[in-house]
């Protein structure tokens, strides 16, 4: 037996087997069929508000329609209806795919506000233990931040451990957009970090925009932090499987079929944010041009060519980042398939020599970035293959100007 037989990163994964087989048996047993009845979230309410409301005597248009038909609604109506929706109906109009992205940031930041205060009188509720009362300070905190004046909130949602989705720059004028996808404990309260700042998705976002406007100041691009979906919590059984990928993607999906204009979409998925991105290339549009991971656990595919996607795949990773020694396999639904950095999954493999770990990809001044924001304006000619050569470059005519000025 080798000695990579023998890692402990294998023996976890064979634990995370062998509960995995538990957790199954104990699901077709009946065990997780218990389940206490749930109210409906805010942001359901707020929907369910919507489809029952009226403007003019009028019934509303159904929040799920195509996106294009939303954004005709709304384009048919005056500024002050448009503002009246978005104070009756904040989560559901801060949420719709369709509606003109300046609503959705004025609906959010109204049910941002909303939400403060209901984290206010929680912190002095007599009914809550103090960590619980501790909890709702830290989340009111968190809800004053992406308050602040200049916030472009996309998507806000308080349910659970939160969703939220924020945007650097201006989506309606960018000729090129970035998406960040980050992976594994993701949620309201590590949206945005002090200490370590760009292992966060705000900080990952900033820093990307940052870096892009750098490596070519007259393209005008926009960057997404996108933590609009239930991420695993930890690396447990679910960080093991696809299935907080597959409920994120069809997120991720919608969001990418709504963003306004044409100009060329590139994402940018870390680690457990990488499955979900290969989850979700198949049903992406053909806008999306690229899809870069980093720290990548596996796409769930044997190949970047079972992708199904035209967009080109690029993959980094760090010598120094522990994912390198977590099992490239997939078993009855377990583990994520090949290594994406390996010579036989077939995507162009960027150099991150000083990315420092797993989380320090976004990182300014390394090398990482400088490659990720050169593929987030076009400049692919400028990019730093991983193995000190034009390998990455093949096939590619130079620096893209389609999007740039």
């Amino acid at each position: 037996m080798t000695s990579f037989d023998t890692s402990p990163q294998l023996n976890v994964w064979r634990a995370l087997l062998a509960l995995a087989v538990v957790f199954v048996m104990l699901a077709t047993t009946g065990w997780t069929a218990l389940r206490t009845h749930r109210e409906p979230s805010a942001l359901q309410s707020s929907l369910a508000e919507w489809r029952n409301g009226h403007l003019h005597g009028l019934r509303l248009p159904d929040p799920d329609a195509a996106p294009a038909r939303l954004g005709r609604f709304f384009t048919s109506l005056t500024p002050h209806d448009r503002d009246r929706l978005a104070h009756r109906y904040p989560l559901a109009v801060g949420n719709m795919n369709g509606a003109p992205a300046a609503l959705r940031y004025r609906a959010n930041h109204i049910a941002l506000g909303q939400a403060r205060e209901a984290e206010r009188k929680r912190m002095h509720d007599s009914r809550l233990s103090t960590a619980g009362q501790q909890e709702a300070g830290r989340r009111m905190h968190r809800y004053e931040s992406l308050l602040n004046p200049g916030r472009r909130v996309l998507a806000f949602d308080p349910e659970g451990s939160g969703r939220v989705a924020e945007v650097f720059g201006s989506l309606t004028t960018a000729r090129r957009i970035s998406v960040v996808v980050p992976g594994v404990d993701t949620d309201l309260l590590t949206f945005q970090r002090t200490n370590r700042p760009y292992s966060a998705p705000v900080g990952m976002a900033k820093a990307l925009y940052a870096a892009e406007r750098a490596a070519s100041p007259a393209t005008r691009t926009a960057v997404i932090a996108w933590a609009d979906y239930t991420s695993p919590d930890g690396l447990g059984v679910d960080a093991a499987t696809g299935l907080r990928a597959a409920e994120g993607s069809l997120r991720l999906n919608a969001l990418l079929r709504a963003l306004p204009g044409r100009a060329p979409v590139s994402m940018f998925c870390h680690s457990y944010g990488s499955v979900l991105c290969g989850v979700a290339a198949r049903g992406m549009p053909r806008r999306v041009t690229d899809i870069a991971v980093a720290a990548s656990p596996g796409m769930r595919v044997p190949k970047a060519a079972r992708l199904g996607t035209t967009a080109r795949v690029w993959a980094m990773r760090d010598a120094s980042d522990w994912v390198q020694d977590v099992p490239y396999l997939e078993l009855g639904g377990l583990g994520h398939g090949a290594d994406p950095v390996s010579s036989g999954f077939g995507a162009r493999v960027l150099s991150a020599r000083d990315a420092q770990g797993h989380s320090g990809y976004f990182q300014p001044g390394t090398d990482s970035l400088r490659n990720l924001a050169a593929i987030g304006v076009g400049a692919y000619d400028e990019v730093t293959c991983a193995r000190e050569d034009d390998a990455c470059r093949s096939g590619l005519s130079g620096t893209t100007t389609a999007g740039r000025a």
